[in-house]
């Protein structure tokens, strides 16, 4: 079925565009805290209870204090500008979730992958994922206090990253920070994607 580009009235505000953004990262290292911090509306999560059904397979080292966690996604959303508004997808971080990931996925833009120094590892099932779907990503630095502090040339080279990945600091709890990371992904997605509409076709 085709569907046409209806005419809007004369004068009618035009709808902002919408975009789909993920927030992914390792377990506890803080997806639900920046989507709470930078929805303009009350954002939904998808939180339980962690119990003892997941003793011995939530690894909790470094993040002994955490007591729920995602287990379908987490929902925001961002007006940045009278013409664009970003939907914010927080995707779950333990491994049994994975499975909700794909539909996830499904025309996002781009992706945050949040990281944290002192379990760095968590973050290369992510990296994989989006470096084998091609979407656009950048890595932020979710500075935990009492987490030891690396220069981000650091970071990059330990997640064996491209260089054209870019990879910043910031605080997951501020909104300010936290925007600061989604502008920054929207530009880079919107340079990759432009590099590869620039490419000769084979």
């Amino acid at each position: 079925m085709d569907y046409g580009h209806s005419e809007r009235p004369a004068g009618a505000v035009p709808l902002p565009t919408a975009i789909k953004i993920l927030i992914a990262g390792g377990f506890g290292v803080g997806k639900t805290t920046m989507v709470g911090a930078v929805s303009e509306t009350r954002p939904l999560r998808t939180e339980e209870v962690l119990t003892e059904t997941g003793v011995g397979i939530d690894d909790l080292s470094g993040v002994e204090g955490k007591t729920t966690t995602t287990v379908a996604m987490d929902f925001g959303r961002i007006t940045i500008g009278d013409d664009l508004v970003l939907y914010l997808f927080g995707t779950p971080g333990q491994d049994r979730f994975w499975f909700v990931w794909d539909e996830l996925a499904l025309g996002a833009l781009g992706a945050v992958v949040l990281a944290d120094t002192r379990r760095l590892a968590d973050c290369f099932p992510s990296i994989d994922y989006f470096e084998g779907r091609g979407t656009p990503f950048v890595v932020a630095v979710n500075c935990f206090e009492g987490a030891r502090q690396y220069r981000l040339h650091e970071v990059q080279a330990a997640l064996n990253l491209d260089p054209g990945v870019p990879v910043l600091l910031c605080d997951a709890r501020q909104r300010e920070s936290s925007k600061e990371v989604l502008i920054t992904l929207m530009e880079h997605a919107m340079k990759t994607r432009d590099a590869r509409r620039a490419e000769p076709a084979e």
